[in-house]
């Protein structure tokens, strides 16, 4: 594959997205997060708002059984199947649509359990970004016009169905656990231009690395 995907996994009010969204204009390559959701929605015919109710975080009972049960992730119920549309199997549906990405197109996709999905594909680079909790309240109190309480309320929410998500998807696995990425980034130290830059950087020299693996 000629192609290569940036996965960018994120803390809430860290500046992922908007790092992806700088790699995508820097690169000249789509940056893919909900846009994922119309895909999966397009390809299986099961309504979008299905997935969005779905996305990066779990219902009740999931949350419950999340340490109890392994889902089957990667196995497609058929439409006729009563779990054509259960949480799982949208899931199962998403991964298929970022593996095709992988496969055919040089891409950022921003959360999903992606670096996870992708994790043995040698095409692509793994990111995680965070930053400290008041570089993230400030961010989402300028952003979203709330107080700080409500801002670091947000915050715990959020990164709590992320990790509560990628725990479940990924069969107990932790979403900040830094050796399941290529690179973990500090976005208020670096800045998200700099970001940016450092993860092209080491992309060409991942994938220099690679050709010359193949050679």
């Amino acid at each position: 594959m000629d192609n290569y995907v940036i996965t960018i996994a994120r803390g809430f009010g860290s500046g992922g997205k908007q790092i992806g969204l700088r790699l995508s204009k820097k690169l000249g390559i789509p940056c893919y997060e909900k846009q994922i959701l119309q895909m999966a929605s397009d390809y299986s015919g099961i309504n979008k708002s299905l997935f969005v109710k779905a996305d990066e975080k779990l219902n009740g009972k999931k949350i419950a059984m999340a340490l109890k049960k392994f889902p089957k992730i990667n196995k497609l119920a058929e439409p006729s199947q009563r779990d054509f549309v259960s949480d799982v199997n949208l899931f199962n549906i998403q991964s298929q649509m970022i593996r095709e990405l992988a496969k055919t197109e040089s891409c950022i996709i921003v959360g999903k359990c992606a670096n996870y999905i992708l994790k043995d594909y040698d095409n692509v680079v793994s990111v995680y970004v965070e930053a400290p909790r008041r570089a993230c309240r400030a961010t989402i109190m300028d952003r979203l016009d709330v107080t700080a309480q409500e801002a670091d309320q947000m915050i715990y929410q959020t990164d709590k169905y992320r990790s509560d998500y990628y725990s479940y998807y990924t069969g107990g696995a932790s979403w900040t656990d830094p050796v399941a990425y290529d690179m973990t980034l500090n976005s208020e130290r670096i800045g998200y231009d700099d970001c940016a830059e450092l993860i092209i950087h080491y992309k060409d020299i991942k994938l220099a690395r690679k050709t010359v693996d193949q050679i």
